[in-house]
């Protein structure tokens, strides 16, 4: 398991192989995460708590507890924790490094 403290929140990483990865995304009320997308990664988004707005390709909504939300690659996406903290579940395959960010609320590149 590793550990990874973000600007809105935290990434724990609980299954990291060849084949595919799991985390939990913990994102603080009031924060969001990058407007991103991924050329190769496929992901799964599972909301566990809380309740977040989710930007899909032109489409925004709210995602609410035991709802998830499939990423294909090349769609271009953010999550923002609205309402609440919120707890996601990811599974995706295993390209952690593959992002391409669009606009970040943090100056990350």
């Amino acid at each position: 398991m590793k550990i990874v403290n973000k600007p809105w929140g935290k990434e724990i990483w609980i299954a990291y192989t060849k084949k595919y990865l799991g985390k939990i995304l913990i994102i603080k009320k009031g924060h969001r995460l990058s407007r991103q997308y991924h050329k190769i990664k496929d992901e799964t988004l599972y909301c566990d708590t809380g309740r977040f707005e989710m930007e899909l390709g032109r489409k925004t909504f709210t995602v609410k507890p035991g709802q998830a939300i499939r990423v294909k690659p090349n769609t271009i996406h953010r999550m923002f924790a609205k309402y609440s903290d919120v707890r996601i579940i990811e599974t995706s395959t295993s390209h952690p490094r593959d992002r391409v960010r669009m606009e970040d609320d943090y100056a990350r590149k």
